[in-house]
């Protein structure tokens, strides 16, 4: 596959799983110095990862959840609870990654992540806001 067919297809499961708002505000932010970098994670993140036969997007948002949590990249979190709704896993789906990662990262970890989940779905319109 081509570099620009990784980006393009990168580009729409970008746009499918964290939101076109979320995309095109970050493209818009984009500098001379951070251009690339958006190139980079579009084209090698979501194009040649995310596309990957093997798992689908539900398990790999879970997967995703549970290592930031682990990592505790709480600045990533939010977006990725809100891509995990667009992904079609439920909150209480959601709330189980959390408890299982605590068991194996830690419940410091989790806890912040399970705040970071709660402040998402007290969000007005949360990208499941039509499901329980």
């Amino acid at each position: 596959m081509t570099d620009d067919e990784l980006f393009r297809q990168g580009m729409e499961v970008r746009r499918a799983v964290l939101g076109d708002e979320h995309v095109d505000r970050a493209s818009a932010g984009a500098s001379e110095f951070s251009a690339p970098w958006q190139e980079f994670i579009t084209r090698h993140a979501w194009g040649a990862v995310w596309t990957r036969p093997g798992l689908d997007r539900r398990t790999r948002s879970a997967v995703t959840l549970s290592v930031l949590t682990a990592l505790g990249r709480e600045n990533e979190i939010a977006m990725h609870v809100r891509a995990a709704l667009r992904n079609g896993l439920t909150r209480e789906e959601i709330r189980e990654v959390l408890i299982h990662t605590a068991v194996y990262a830690g419940v410091p970890a989790a806890n912040v992540a399970v705040g970071i989940a709660q402040r998402v779905f007290d969000e007005p319109d949360p990208p499941d806001a039509d499901l329980d």
